[in-house]
């Protein structure tokens, strides 16, 4: 067996045992009703075109967009604080949380996230796996894949023209998990200048070619290999529900990933783990929540434990200040986190992260 193949085998395995660890919400959480008072309206803008009415009350709702830039529709979930409507002067910060792979804004349901009355949270579309970047190749079977345009050039100015927002980098916080936590550092890495914070929960933040096992699991989502392995595996699933497709080439949205010749130089210009100094040198704030999967490596939260572990390397190589919590197994950490890839561990980092970004906002 060649050393591709074997790459493609350990990729595809991954991926599968990955995917079987669903985003669930934890128990007593709940979506945007659609009863009580309506959302506050919003006007089209940026590219934005919203479709239908919102969904949701007045504080907790989701909005249906399109744009030129993302093909297909897409949402973005909004927590207004209950008191929004109380002080018509009053202004505030804004966390914008980046869900993960394959999961949608709706399905972001953490109580954690409806507890603050002093920020907003937006909560856009990444797609299933989008990995929150502009496609190298945009003429796949999947459309229009700039997301990266999408999220920083549109949504945020939509929400500042939309909502009582502090507009400023000083009111900013950007967070996400897994892809999500990916896409949180990727994007305050590449925008310093929108973001005062940046929080990884489990998040793919080594995309090196000493992280293969990282990297090619982002491949087997381009190529949709569950879908491939659902269609050879007859009973075991079906490849029509793979989120994944339509698959698109393993080059589609950063280039070869193999590190041969420096054929894989986009994937390193985009791998958090390479290029912490831009946040160093923004002044950027950054945090880290980890768990150890039980020490398996059949288990995602193995893998980004150890993305972790060699982001942390490079910011004390760069005697750089942060925030990282590695709960091991999870004892103590909440009352629902086993250490694994789930969101009961996501939902006591987000009980612990909320409060602090709080107080650097108001310290702002």
């Amino acid at each position: 067996m060649t050393r591709r193949a074997h790459w493609w085998r350990l990729a595809v395995a991954w991926l599968l045992a990955a995917v079987a660890v669903t985003v669930i919400a934890p128990t007593g959480s709940a979506q945007a009703a659609d009863s009580g008072a309506e959302p506050p309206p919003m006007t089209d803008g940026f590219g934005l075109t919203q479709v239908g009415a919102a969904n949701g009350n007045a504080t907790n709702f989701y909005l249906t967009v399109t744009t030129p830039e993302v093909a297909g529709e897409q949402h973005i979930k909004i927590i207004l604080p209950s008191g929004y409507y109380d002080d018509p002067d009053r202004r505030y910060p804004v966390l914008y949380f980046l869900h993960g792979s394959p999961d949608d804004p709706v399905g972001q349901t953490y109580p954690a996230l409806s507890m603050s009355d002093e920020m907003i949270t937006v909560i856009p579309d990444g797609g299933a796996r989008s990995w929150y970047a502009n496609w190298l190749d945009q003429n796949t079977a999947a459309g229009a894949q700039n997301w990266e345009n999408f999220h920083l050039k549109q949504v945020v100015p939509f929400i500042d023209a939309n909502l009582r927002t502090i507009a400023a980098k000083k009111a900013r916080a950007i967070a996400g998990v897994s892809m999500g936590g990916f896409g949180a550092f990727h994007y305050a890495q590449v925008r310093p200048d929108l973001f005062s914070h940046t929080a990884s929960l489990s998040g793919d933040i080594d995309l090196s070619a000493r992280s293969m096992d990282l990297r090619l699991a982002v491949v087997a989502t381009l190529i949709n290999a569950p879908g491939v392995v659902c269609a050879s595996a007859s009973g075991f699933c079906d490849p029509n529900d793979s989120p994944y497709k339509p698959a698109v080439g393993s080059d589609a949205a950063f280039g070869s990933p193999y590190p041969v010749f420096n054929a894989d130089w986009r994937w390193n210009e985009v791998d958090p783990s390479q290029h912490m100094d831009r946040l160093a040198d923004a002044g950027v704030g950054v945090s880290i929540y980890v768990g150890d999967g039980g020490g398996s490596p059949l288990t995602m939260e193995f893998w980004v434990a150890g993305a972790a572990k060699n982001v942390k390397a490079a910011m004390d190589r760069l005697d750089m200040s942060y925030y990282y919590v590695n709960y091991g197994d999870g004892a103590g950490w909440g009352t629902q986190c086993d250490g694994g890839h789930n969101a009961g561990c996501w939902e006591q980092d987000l009980r612990d992260l909320i409060p602090r970004l709080e107080r650097e906002f108001a310290a702002a």
